[in-house]
């Protein structure tokens, strides 16, 4: 049995938000403010009230402190939470995590490195608060796997440290890489960096509401009030009955869409031709089965899978690239790995992978078969030496990565 919080982002998600919900489920806002203050920030304030919105009840909690202008580096914030003497190991480590993924989405767009790249909003006291309070709330809620909904971003434009820039702010959209994105035309920051970062690191599943025993749920406040709908965050906390069903959980849900079509009076050159041009128009896979048809014919099934957005173009394409005179369609749901695009470092140089996300936490790294074989041609090496080479080098980096 697993205990589990799902985060329902319909109004996206912050800091403030989510430090509200996990108060609201149970949590002492005053060991939340005990552990911020042993940072060595001791004027720090954190309390909670219920507010309501849009007519519904939901936890606001207050972040109060000294004016300051720090623009701290990471390593200045894994200091402060080292220092931490009211805020446990684990809390530590989830804290850590979770700076690191905004390090590595403000180091991506800025151009610089993890040891350079300055915090601006999330380095900022109240969203160093909600980050530690979020690790040091969830560490006591004893969870044992975080799971969520696809997340809005909102539209429109907002003011950052470097200037105004468009929903979501760069850094934001690079943690979310990878995430579900819910669609949203409300003209907010409805998602926030800290909120994103919280989620890419503690998240092991984005989809509906799985199959679990509710036994608490949480509102969280935002600041903003939203002409549309309520602006909270509902946390639901309960129990996953056995590891069957955990990992079920632990997934992504979507929906494609399927098209396929027999061609018998095609030529091999002409379908090749096609399933290029497929896939370059957005096609998500293209694939050939071998099949033989009436009155004995050898021919191919055509098979397409798309988003449902790109059927009407990818359908055009079949009628005028081969000799189909009718297509099946249907659309279907589908489970799929968390998944992220990463490179490794080499002796011969670099090397892309992809690393997915197991049902049990777990993560999996296969390496580009194209950037392998360019380099094992490069450099007169065999394909399988920097494979594992590449292999090596991923494992190594995760192992350096979880030490922190």
């Amino acid at each position: 049995m697993a205990r589990v919080l799902y985060f329902d982002c319909l109004s996206g998600i912050s800091g403030d938000m989510t430090l509200g919900a996990l108060v609201d489920l149970g949590v002492d806002v005053n060991e939340i403010q005990d552990a911020v203050r042993s940072m060595g920030l001791p004027d720090v304030a954190i309390t909670a009230d219920e507010v309501k919105k849009k007519g519904f009840r939901a936890v606001h909690v207050h972040i109060e402190h000294p004016p300051e202008h720090a623009h701290r580096h990471l390593h200045h914030i894994e200091e402060m939470i080292d220092a931490g003497d009211k805020i446990d190991d684990d809390a530590k480590a989830l804290a850590k995590k979770i700076f690191h993924v905004v390090a590595e989405a403000e180091a991506k767009v800025h151009g610089t490195t993890l040891q350079k790249v300055h915090f601006h909003e999330v380095g900022a006291i109240d969203s160093i608060a909600d980050i530690v309070g979020t690790a040091v709330a969830m560490t006591q809620l004893g969870v044992d796997a975080v799971m969520a909904s696809a997340v809005p971003t909102g539209t429109g434009e907002v003011t950052i440290a470097h200037g105004r820039v468009s929903v979501p702010a760069p850094a934001t959209a690079e943690i979310l890489r990878d995430v579900p994105i819910a669609g949203s035309s409300i003209r907010a920051e409805l998602t926030t960096p800290t909120g994103a970062a919280i989620l890419k690191a503690t998240s092991r599943g984005f989809g509906p509401l799985p199959s679990m025993t509710i036994q608490k749920v949480g509102y969280g406040a935002g600041t903003m009030d939203l002409d549309a709908q309520a602006n909270v965050l509902r946390v639901y906390q309960g129990e996953i009955q056995d590891d069957a069903m955990l990992a079920a959980a632990g997934t992504q849900f979507d929906q494609v869409a399927v098209m396929e079509t027999n061609l018998d009076d095609c030529s091999a050159e002409q379908v090749a031709d096609a399933c290029r041009r497929l896939l370059n128009a957005g096609a998500l896979d293209v694939f050939q089965i071998p099949c033989t048809m009436k009155k004995g014919r050898a021919a191919v099934i055509l098979n397409v899978i798309a988003p449902p957005s790109r059927v009407g173009v990818l359908e055009s394409i079949l009628f005028r690239h081969t000799t189909s005179i009718g297509i099946r369609k249907q659309t279907m749901n589908r489970s799929k790995l968390v998944r992220r695009a990463e490179n490794v470092d080499t002796a011969w140089g670099p090397v892309r992978g992809k690393v997915v996300q197991l049902p049990d936490g777990q993560e999996r790294f296969t390496v580009e078969h194209d950037d392998a074989a360019e380099i094992a041609d490069a450099n007169n090496r065999d394909l399988v030496e920097i494979r594992r080479a590449a292999e090596q080098a991923w494992a190594e980096k995760s192992s350096a990565d979880q030490a922190k």
